[in-house]
């Protein structure tokens, strides 16, 4: 899925409301725009590089009108945005110039959809190049916004990419299905969060589990469950953790070993002191029985 935001050379519509980590929009002008299915992964880029990789938890439809805009002379969409020459609008099509004021504008009706994929979602910003994604279309050479994906391959490019990312959340929501009276959905929302970071906080204070006292406000409340998997917070289930640590823990970069409780760090990170020093380091609060048995899951992802 291609997430371009302001920074679109054609003018014909006023684009797309998105937020790459949670939600993508679309609608029924666009070419395979039936495509998308709760359930399917998403891979958004921005056709310079890859942004990052979720799984639809659900997608909502709903009708409006959509602005479309013309060239003046002719009528066409081909409406290009100059930013340093004036008349700042060109038709690629007739190569007539003119003014924001002299667009002529319709509205037609569509139907749109958005998806909703943020509990899964993965930030891979750079880790693959637009070429190299296109090569893992099932058709390459497609100009689509919409394209399919080669799912198989391009979770090889991504393990192999320069920082070794782990594509952990998002296949742990591939092999969930949570099933409600009428729906069934793949991830559900992260419910009930702030309470979650406040239990942890009136138990541990502000300590990073991996690293110690930490300010409150980078401290995060990390799930030890698989939360993409049944979607509850559960009693014993998390440990605070600094913000970057967090990201680097869902990622599997840094792992405690369950026999001992000590700290491991992947050789993807280990070049940076920061993180090195912490490699053997014990943990800076106690486990309970439930939070062993989730780390041990946690290190078996990972390190296994």
């Amino acid at each position: 899925m291609l997430a371009v935001g302001d920074d679109r050379p054609r003018r014909g519509n006023d684009g797309y409301d998105d937020a790459p980590a949670a939600h993508y929009s679309w609608d029924s002008s666009v070419p395979n725009h039936q495509l998308p299915q709760a359930g399917d992964v998403i891979v958004l880029w921005d056709k310079k590089f890859l942004l990052g990789a979720s799984v639809i938890e659900k997608i909502v439809v709903g009708n409006e009108k959509k602005a479309l805009h013309r060239c003046p002379h002719c009528g066409k969409a081909g409406i290009k945005l100059r930013k340093t020459e004036n008349p700042p609008y060109r038709c690629s099509k007739c190569t007539g110039t003119f003014e924001e004021a002299e667009v002529v504008t319709t509205r037609k009706a569509v139907t749109t959809y958005r998806s909703h994929h943020d509990i899964a979602w993965v930030d891979l910003t750079g880790e693959l190049t637009g070429d190299r994604l296109r090569g893992l279309c099932t058709l390459p050479k497609s100009q689509l916004s919409i394209r399919q994906l080669d799912y198989a391959r391009f979770e090889q490019a991504v393990r192999g990419a320069p920082g070794r990312p782990s594509l952990s959340p998002v296949e742990a929501a591939l092999t969930t299905t949570l099933r409600g009276d009428h729906t069934t959905a793949v991830v559900r929302v992260r419910r009930g969060q702030g309470a979650f970071r406040t239990r942890l906080l009136e138990e541990y204070g502000d300590t990073c589990a991996f690293t110690g006292p930490t300010p409150h406000a980078a401290l995060e409340a990390a799930h030890l469950n698989s939360f993409a998997a049944d979607g509850r917070h559960h009693d014993q289930g998390g440990l605070l953790l600094r913000r970057d640590v967090h990201r680097l823990f869902d990622l599997g970069h840094l792992a405690v070993d369950p026999r001992d409780h000590t700290i491991d760090v992947s050789e993807v990170i280990a070049d940076y002191p920061e993180y090195r020093r912490l490699q053997g380091e014990k943990l800076h609060v106690e486990l309970t029985v439930r939070q062993e048995g989730w780390i041990a899951k946690h290190w078996a992802m990972h390190r296994s």
